[in-house]
């Protein structure tokens, strides 16, 4: 898998956090990887990995958000741009792998795919002001 595919499977991990508790995420990683069929070994794993070193970072990561975003907070923004954000935001503060423009410029392109109309300028705007 590319990069980007990656990512945007990690992005559809990430986003059943928004539905399950913490405890349930283990059996919904499982479901992830038998609904998933092209997500196999070392891709698998990738995905596996970053998943769980976003989770970890997840109230530090939204209080980033909260600091950030005037006007808003993690709890008011929609569940898709909030966990493309949670994913960019990982990228940008704790993966040296990513560069900062790359991590924004995915993100918008997430945004574009998975988000609503405004979505890709709002998850934008608030990752400037990370960069």
């Amino acid at each position: 898998m590319s990069r980007r595919e990656l990512r945007e499977q990690i992005f559809k991990l990430l986003f059943r956090v928004e539905f399950n508790s913490l405890d349930e995420m283990s059996e919904q990683e499982r479901m992830f990887f038998e609904e998933e069929d092209a997500a196999k070994g070392k891709d698998a794993y990738y995905i596996s990995d970053k998943y769980h070193k976003i989770q970890q970072k997840l109230p530090e990561i939204d209080a980033q958000l909260n600091e950030k975003a005037e006007g808003w907070n993690t709890a008011r923004m929609g569940k898709v741009d909030l966990t493309i954000l949670r994913l960019a935001v990982y990228e940008i503060q704790y993966d040296d792998s990513v560069p900062t423009g790359v991590a924004i410029n995915e993100a918008v392109e997430l945004a574009k795919k998975f988000g609503q109309d405004a979505s890709s300028g709002f998850v934008n705007g608030i990752l400037a002001k990370f960069a």
